[in-house]
């Protein structure tokens, strides 16, 4: 794994806003006494979101918050790579998945893409400020690469002139869909189902038969056969009297000279 650090450029405090500092509140609490340090990760998490990257400032607050050493923050937001430790674009931080399938689709080209209108280099502003982008691995959405997320949304079946909208469409402020960005629901094939589509397994029409009226109810009588019980079937085979036996196995009488 690459060293991670934090910027260099920081901002001069940080704190939680009243809701964010009620959330944390309520999110140590679900641990047992002396072990709030359990929230360290959920409470970075909500640092970033409320500023967008995890600051220095940030972690001296939340190690505060926590009762941890600073160091021990650090730590954590320095080995968990969703935690952003450069400041991002202010309209979006476009995250390009280029794990296999998306490389063999087209993250190529998003990367590309990226490069060109946004920064040639990773973890960088783009000119303006609103726009930052970054190479993930894995998003979870193969099926439907290449994609991009953004925040908590992923943007999926995308082509060059698609992401080139979607990067439009957000710099003018315009509503953007997450998802498929083609004709297909979540990630059902393209066109629509081709196999197993049910008609195999549904019946066609059949004319109405009552049905079979109930056997009547076994009795006592019905319900047992005369034969012999088992007891008499497994019976083993009778064997001689005990004194039969003893008589067959006296030994012959040996003649004298």
């Amino acid at each position: 794994m690459s060293v991670r650090r934090l910027a260099e450029q920081q901002p001069a405090s940080f704190a939680f806003s009243e809701d964010n500092l009620a959330w944390a509140k309520r999110e140590m609490a679900k641990y047992p006494a002396g072990r709030q340090q359990s929230a360290v990760i959920a409470l970075l998490w909500r640092a970033q979101e409320q500023v967008g990257w995890v600051t220095e400032p940030a972690v001296r607050y939340v190690a505060e918050l926590l009762g941890m050493a600073r160091i021990r923050v650090l730590e954590v937001a320095t080995f968990y790579t969703m935690f952003r430790l450069e400041p991002v674009g202010s309209k979006a931080h476009i995250q390009v998945c280029g794990t296999t399938p998306c490389m063999l689709r087209g993250a190529g080209e998003l990367k590309r893409i990226c490069g060109e209108r946004i920064r040639h280099d990773q973890f960088h502003l783009s000119a303006d400020g609103a726009f930052s982008w970054e190479e993930v691995e894995c998003i979870g959405a193969c099926v439907n690469a290449p994609l991009v997320q953004i925040e908590a949304d992923t943007f999926e079946d995308l082509t060059p002139a698609i992401f080139n909208k979607l990067l439009d469409d957000l710099a003018a402020g315009r509503p953007v869909k997450p998802g498929p960005q083609i004709e297909r629901q979540f990630s059902a094939p393209i066109g629509g189902a081709t196999t197993l589509t049910g008609e195999i397994y549904r019946p066609g029409p059949q004319p109405w038969t009552p049905p079979a009226p109930p056997a009547p109810p076994l009795t006592d009588d019905s319900a047992k056969k005369p034969t012999e019980g088992a007891s008499q079937r497994e019976a083993p085979a009778p064997k001689p009297p005990i004194q039969a036996n003893l008589e067959d196995k006296k030994p012959n009488p040996v003649s004298k000279v």
